[in-house]
């Protein structure tokens, strides 16, 4: 049976919402004029590469001078750190872990979410008990696309072939880096086509999930992919 690694945000998670309220607690705690709140479709296009990053997108989007970085950044963890009452689960995605499990497949995360939001989201979603081992944005010292953290997920997963689930550039970097077979979900919050991402296969509807892995290990390819 494989390892499986997948990406939170964006491929099983639609975090956005929450992460958008969370950009704009911090904005809000700025002095007056303050800039305006973040939209979801530009909080959105802040996501992959972890909460600074988060904050240093959103400080040049709203032209923030760099020294309110760290106040900004603190608001926003502490903002971040349990919220989860407006993410929802993509659709047929917790069926679809529950599939790979059963077939005897072992599965972990591998997310630039910082490990105080992600164990409250995995909590709240009753997704801990699902993933044999978690890698947030701040369990190594260094973070997605870096390939450390996702070698770190399959290395504590033990032997088999291994596979990657993501939604993004990031994503697709990363299985790059550590020479690993990456599936791209198309529903998430990737900027580029998906044509133009590095993948071994794709798919928009988690229901196709299983399937389509076990055809991936079985040598058969993608047909989407193969088009």
């Amino acid at each position: 049976m494989a390892r499986i690694v997948f990406d939170l945000d964006g491929t099983l998670l639609n975090s956005a919402p929450d992460i958008c309220a969370a950009g704009n607690a911090a904005l809000a705690t700025l002095p007056a004029p303050r800039p305006a709140p973040l939209s979801l479709g530009e909080a959105t296009g802040f996501i992959g590469s972890g909460a600074d990053q988060f904050v240093a997108r959103m400080r040049a989007a709203r032209g923030i001078d760099a020294a309110a970085h760290p106040a900004l950044l603190a608001t926003f963890i502490d903002a971040y750190e349990g919220a989860t009452g407006l993410t929802r689960a993509y659709p047929g995605a917790v069926e679809a872990i529950d599939a790979l499990r059963a077939a005897g497949h072992r599965l972990g995360i591998c997310t630039n979410k910082p490990v105080g939001p992600l164990a409250a989201v995995l909590d709240a979603f009753d997704l801990a008990r699902r993933f044999e081992v978690s890698i947030g944005g701040d369990t190594l010292p260094v973070r997605k696309p870096d390939p450390a953290p996702l070698r770190a997920a399959l290395e504590a997963l033990g032997k088999g072939p291994c596979l990657f689930v993501g939604d993004s550039e990031t994503d697709a970097e990363t299985a790059r880096a550590a020479s690993v077979p990456f599936l791209l979900f198309t529903g998430g919050y990737r900027k580029a086509a998906p044509r133009d991402l590095p993948h071994d296969a794709l798919f928009d509807d988690h229901a196709a999930l299983p399937d389509l892995v076990a055809g991936m290990l079985a040598g058969i390819p993608d047909p989407a992919t193969a088009r």
